[in-house]
């Protein structure tokens, strides 16, 4: 029988053990010459130790945790990013946003940038319409942006992206589509509008590993309905972010990357067939929405 001072004796090795290898690891990383990468490999061994110290993590579980890294790896390709949609459940992605992203006046607010943004949108004049076949109601959005002054900023670069009402962005289809989404500059007066379609909830892809994660943890795949932006312009800090739609229930439910808040759900008013359009477009009859959003944008510096 061991007694309680043979056990303590026995609980204060295994602990000095541990961090022993913990600071042969930590040491190991000493003589990086960038500082900054040394203190990244540094701080990462220590929490990532702290970790497994934590939870006692089984042999089994590590095996576990490796099959599953493989597995996001090998669904990984360049239609879709299996480790954004890892970062992006575990409220990663948004932290690094918050500590990148640090509030400056009424600067309108960052949230996650998503696994389905493209470098190849096309161009749009004022007022076009970024739908391009993407099936949906049709949205008109508009809006200005501006500087915390509220001085308009001409020239400014606007990219958007949707998913389409059945809750797909064109690069998950098996073609070489191009629709929802598309980019455009505001006039001199900071300006811009252009057509979309009225945003929907989708569940994020759960067919891979992070998917069964989730349904492992009880958690919903679904994101809130949302529009994504991407504004940049000279000497200000570049934006990435959505606008989310009052009243859509999945707000209640919660979004599975947690990028909703408070000042970024929009009022996307329903209007009726017979409502004219903005612009004298012809919808055939169909029913529309409309939302505005004006964009605040902080310094660079």
């Amino acid at each position: 029988m061991i007694d309680s001072t043979s056990g303590a004796r026995a609980e204060l090795e295994q602990a000095r053990r541990e961090q022993e290898l913990t600071d042969l690891v930590v040491a190991s990383f000493g003589l990086t010459g960038d500082a900054r990468l040394r203190q990244v490999l540094q701080s990462a061994t220590r929490h990532l130790h702290a970790f497994i110290r934590e939870v006692r993590l089984t042999e089994g579980e590590w095996n576990n945790g490796i099959q599953f890294l493989t597995e996001a790896g090998h669904i990984t390709d360049e239609h879709r990013q299996e480790f954004i949609l890892l970062s992006d459940v575990f409220g990663a992605s948004m932290q690094t946003i918050a500590v990148n992203n640090r509030a400056h006046g009424n600067a309108t607010e960052a949230t996650v940038f998503g696994p389905f943004h493209t470098e190849d949108a096309p161009y749009i004049e004022f007022g076009g319409d970024i739908a391009g076949g993407a099936v949906g109601e049709p949205c008109w959005v508009e809006g200005t942006v501006t500087d915390l002054e509220g001085s308009p900023i001409g020239g400014a670069r606007i990219e958007v992206w949707e998913a389409d009402a059945d809750g797909y962005y064109d690069v998950q289809y098996n073609d070489e589509r191009v629709a929802g989404r598309a980019w455009f500059e505001t006039d001199a007066d900071g300006r811009y509008a252009f057509w979309g379609v009225t945003p929907t909830p989708y569940p994020i892809p759960h067919d891979g590993p992070v998917g069964r994660m989730l349904e492992r943890a009880g958690r919903s795949p679904y994101r809130a309905a949302h529009l994504h932006f991407m504004v940049t312009a000279k000497e200000m800090r570049t934006l990435v972010t959505h606008i989310f739609v009052e009243g859509d229930p999945q707000l209640e439910i919660g979004d599975s990357v947690f990028g909703v808040k408070d000042s970024l759900i929009k009022r996307f008013e329903r209007q009726s067939a017979q409502t004219p359009t903005p612009d004298g477009r012809d919808l055939a009859g169909g029913t529309w929405s409309r939302s505005k959003f004006d964009i605040m944008l902080a310094p660079a510096s």
